[in-house]
């Protein structure tokens, strides 16, 4: 039997733009517990409802997040992400799966959730993760990356008791799908504040049954700039972690773990080209604005079918590279 051995994560980490510190240093990693302090005895996110800009995640965090969204199949996952803060950046420095139950559309952590966290973060300190919980993650199969109503109220509550507090949604569905991480970072705006313009507004590849959800609240809140860094010394870490996510990866066709997803997809985009019909097509010739409106719902669904080519491009070259790991047969055993 051939001996397959596990890619290199250098792949992942190519997809993914996860940036190396520099290893002389390695700051991001050091937790310096005075200027922590400093910026919430000041709050200054307090007079600005945009206040932090960008978040900043280690590939440990990342990978852990999303092994565990994908995990959870068709259901949706929490857990909580521990990390620090300087200047208008949020850092993400680990992460940790909350034992809640979730449902298809909505997950919440109960009280036996909160325990966990708290002795999670207690005994955590004990071996020199110092930093705090600073946000929770959830996910949503296959609706991609957006806060819904429930998120929108728990992301508020958090930030209004434990702030600074982030939220970051992954869709493992288009992960698998795409081979890229879906993820979105998100912080909600104070309660009767009405941002100059929102900057959820478009998402390509929303389901139907999310978009009045979608529509909704979002305006309520606003996404933040995502980057990630990985160093030296994570590196044996990182490396065991992607050996677990590669081999359930592995062991699973994107094309048959997502075939329902795909389907559904379809179903979904085929919907919205019957809901252009020829009156509305007809309509634009004679009223610029709606031309300009029709223009940009048209080129959305031209986006839209670009995406659902590309994911099914992606899912059958992983299928003819397993089969040529798995199926290899040499020229001295095909001539026996």
């Amino acid at each position: 039997m051939m001996d397959v051995e596990t890619p290199d994560i250098t792949e992942f980490v190519d997809n993914n733009n996860i940036n190396a510190v520099n290893p002389a240093t390695d700051e991001v990693y050091r937790y310096d517990a005075k200027i922590q302090e400093e910026a919430d005895n000041s709050k200054p996110w307090r007079n600005n409802p945009t206040y932090f800009k960008r978040v900043e995640v280690s590939a440990v965090a990342l990978m852990k997040m999303v092994t565990h969204a994908c995990s959870g199949g068709d259901i949706e996952i929490m857990g909580m992400m521990q990390g620090k803060i300087k200047g208008d950046t949020m850092y993400v420095m680990d992460a940790f799966a909350l034992p809640v139950e979730g449902t298809e559309t909505r997950v919440s952590a109960q009280e036996e959730g909160y325990e966990y966290m708290v002795d999670y973060v207690e005994k955590a300190k004990k071996i020199g993760r110092h930093e705090n919980v600073i946000g929770w993650y959830h996910s949503h199969p296959g609706y991609r990356c957006w806060l819904s109503g429930i998120d929108v109220r728990t992301q508020m509550l958090n930030q209004q008791y434990q702030d600074p507090f982030l939220a970051v949604v992954i869709d493992p569905k288009q992960t698998v799908s795409t081979g890229k991480v879906d993820i979105g970072a998100f912080r909600t705006y104070p309660e009767n504040y009405e941002p100059s313009s929102s900057s959820s507004s478009s998402l390509t590849m929303l389901p139907t049954n999310k978009a009045s959800d979608f529509g909704a609240h979002a305006s309520k809140y606003y996404s933040l700039e995502i980057s990630y860094f990985r160093s030296l010394r994570d590196a044996k870490l990182l490396e065991r972690l992607w050996r677990n996510y590669w081999v359930k990866t592995l062991s699973q066709s994107p094309l048959v773990l997502n075939k329902q997803f795909n389907t559904d997809k379809i179903v979904e985009f085929t919907e919205k080209i019957k809901s252009t019909s020829v009156s509305r097509l007809i309509e634009k010739q004679s009223l610029s604005s709606k031309g300009s409106e029709e223009d940009g719902y048209l080129s959305k669904l031209a986006q839209e079918s670009e995406l659902l080519a590309d994911d099914a491009k992606y899912g059958l070259m992983t299928n003819h590279v397993k089969h040529s790991i798995f199926n290899f047969t040499s020229a001295a055993e095909a001539g026996q």
